[in-house]
């Protein structure tokens, strides 16, 4: 089926982005008419397949994302151009890159584990985030940076906030930083909701033999009574606050 051609103010836009991730995410687009994260990761060898397509999204270039399946059933994000209105002609250029220097100052001052679900990694798996996302605030000059404003997430926890932060009213409408500072996504230590919805979340991640075996004894006991693995660890610890409190 033809594809209807694309608005000239969004043509124009597109033209900006030069290099990059961005550029072969933008090309595949144009071509296609979509693309997906199995495609940035089998055709173009992008590994960070999500990442590359937030690259786009901080050059100030409107995406929709759905989800769909691969062809062996795992599940992907489809990419399109959205609303050319919604084109953010101050973000166009995307965000400056992070300097090595920014990265250790972040690495002495959070350590090396991802700030969401708190797993160790090695530096290399970990990426700076903007606490408040990059579309909403924008960014200070490279040598204004203040690194409370920034941090390391791993590869699972920045497309999981990716993802929460793209469907928010507050991305999608408002645009309030000051919303975003009170989001788990932002300061997972301190928050009063998660992308404006009024509820709780905890990230746990088990590592090494004995941890891993205390995940598959939990898992063996939430199958034996015939409930969910994630409701059975919550009943579980509501249990353990409630014997704390008595």
């Amino acid at each position: 089926m033809k594809r209807e051609p694309l608005p000239p103010e969004l043509l124009a836009a597109l033209a900006k982005i030069t290099k990059g991730r961005a550029k072969v995410v933008v090309d595949h687009i144009l071509k296609q008419g979509s693309v997906s994260t199995e495609e940035l990761e089998t055709e173009h060898g992008l590994r960070d397949a999500a990442s590359a397509a937030r690259d786009v999204k901080d050059a100030g270039i409107p995406l929709n994302s759905v989800r769909g399946k691969s062809k062996t059933g795992r599940m992907i994000a489809i990419y399109t151009f959205g609303d050319p209105s919604k084109i953010r002609g101050d973000r166009i250029g995307g965000c400056r890159a992070f300097s090595k220097k920014f990265k250790q100052l972040l690495l002495a001052r959070y350590g090396e584990r991802c700030e969401i679900c708190g797993t160790p990694y090695e530096p290399v798996y970990l990426q700076i985030d903007h606490r408040v996302p990059y579309q909403i605030a924008g960014d200070a000059p490279v040598s204004e940076r203040d690194p409370d404003h920034y941090m390391l997430l791993c590869g699972s926890c920045q497309r999981a906030k990716s993802w929460s932060c793209e469907h928010c009213d507050n991305w999608r409408e408002a645009r309030q930083p000051e919303l975003c500072k009170a989001c788990y996504w932002a300061y997972p230590e301190s928050y009063t909701h998660i992308a404006l919805q009024d509820y709780r979340r905890l990230d746990i991640v088990w590592l090494g033999e004995e941890q891993v075996a205390d995940h598959s004894a939990l898992k063996h006991l939430a199958r034996k009574n015939q409930i969910a693995l994630p409701v059975y660890a919550k009943a579980a610890l509501a249990e353990h606050v409630r014997r704390s409190k008595s």
